[in-house]
């Protein structure tokens, strides 16, 4: 059997989500065989996500602070390794940020927590505060009674885009990739996979289902705290309005707006825990939705409504996502749980992941996300 360090050692990856597809990229790059074989199952988070490339503000802090932010300042490192491999669009730009509330106070502790973070967080840029005019020529829609912070570093990421240039670049790498189901077992020599053309085999499995990946593990007696939670996103169109150079926009809460080249801005999102794999629109989860837009960005009244996404964010009970092997089971490892981060953290994380798993070098980032029952 071939070990770590061969370029024949073979992994599996299941699930096709951005979360897998980074690992997967970051495999192929680095020397493995890799197959990743991907359900694309209603509700996918990657699919949905808003695609806010933007950490810094955040209140979180510690080892999840430090994942969140390095996933930020990676994206210009993947967008190399990808235009190696010749994929050259992956959804990506920096247009900045804005922070905004009615509160100066408010605004006053987001300002110190980023002054604070400056020095390690390079990509952020320098941050302004803008008073209200100066903050509606860089997003018009904007209430008139709001103040801002400028975050130049600010970026936002197509989810679908991401995914398919990660895809791309993985099967540049020589990776396969196969749709349909797949099921884990415990066999002879490790844990085996099996799809409907027969098993897959391997010397690690990466199990990269995002809220699916507790079902996954379960054949095995391995229970994971990842469950899903519902989120709904409305994407509403400006006809003839250019909105690609816009900021996106964060008013202190769980809701936010993101601009995209085509006329769209991006609102959001619900968070429905216990929603289980329900991918249902529901008029309450739009009124919500609209609620919170229409009380920072009043200008967006007359906008029209898409289309509203909903996915499945996988979060993670004990609220830090799960990247590592799992105790006991030679082979099997897991890179799931980044609730409604995964587009920032994922490619970063899959890349650390792949390290750890081809035993390339020490990877002490992920040391607190490992695996605690």
């Amino acid at each position: 059997m071939p070990g770590p360090s061969s370029n024949r050692y073979r992994v599996t990856v299941v699930g096709g989500g951005v979360a897998g597809a980074a690992t997967a990229f970051a495999l192929a790059r680095k020397g493995a065989l890799v197959t990743l074989i991907d359900l694309d199952q209603p509700g996918r988070a990657t699919a949905a996500g808003a695609g806010i490339i933007q950490p810094w503000s955040t209140s979180t802090d510690g080892a999840l602070y430090r994942l969140y932010a390095a996933g930020a300042e990676f994206f210009p490192e993947l967008a190399g390794h990808l235009a190696h491999a010749g994929v050259t669009d992956m959804g990506y730009r920096r247009t900045g940020a804005l922070v905004v509330n009615r509160d100066p106070e408010v605004l006053d502790g987001v300002l110190a927590r980023l002054s604070a973070r400056a020095d390690s967080a390079p990509s952020m840029g320098a941050v302004r505060q803008l008073d209200n005019a100066a903050a509606r020529a860089l997003f018009p829609p904007l209430a008139t009674d709001l103040t801002a912070l400028q975050i130049p570093g600010g970026a936002r990421v197509d989810g679908r885009a991401l995914r398919s240039a990660l895809l791309a670049g993985a099967r540049s790498h020589g990776a396969s990739i196969l749709s349909g189901p797949a099921k884990l077992q415990q066999g002879r020599d490790g844990v085996q996979v099996t799809t409907d053309d027969g098993d897959l085999p391997a010397e690690a499995v990466i199990v990269a289902a995002g809220a699916w990946t507790r079902d996954l593990l379960r054949p095995l007696r391995v229970d994971l705290d990842v469950v899903p939670q519902k989120g709904q996103i409305m994407h509403l169109h400006l006809p003839g309005v250019d909105t690609s150079a816009w900021p996106s926009v964060h008013p202190v809460s769980s809701s936010y707006l993101v601009p995209f080249d085509d006329s769209r801005v991006v609102v959001g999102a619900t968070r429905e825990t216990g929603s289980g794999f329900d991918t249902v629109v529901t008029a309450g989860g739009q009124q919500q939705i609209l609620n919170n837009a229409l009380q920072i960005a009043p200008g967006l009244a007359s906008a029209a409504v898409l289309e509203t996404r909903v996915g499945l964010r996988p979060a993670a009970g004990r609220g830090l996502p799960v990247l590592g092997q799992v105790p006991g089971v030679e082979g099997l490892f897991v890179n799931a749980g980044f609730g409604a981060s995964g587009l920032t953290m994922g490619p970063y994380a899959g890349d650390l992941l792949a390290d750890l798993v081809l035993g390339r070098k020490p990877v002490p980032a992920l040391i607190p996300f490992g695996w605690q029952e």
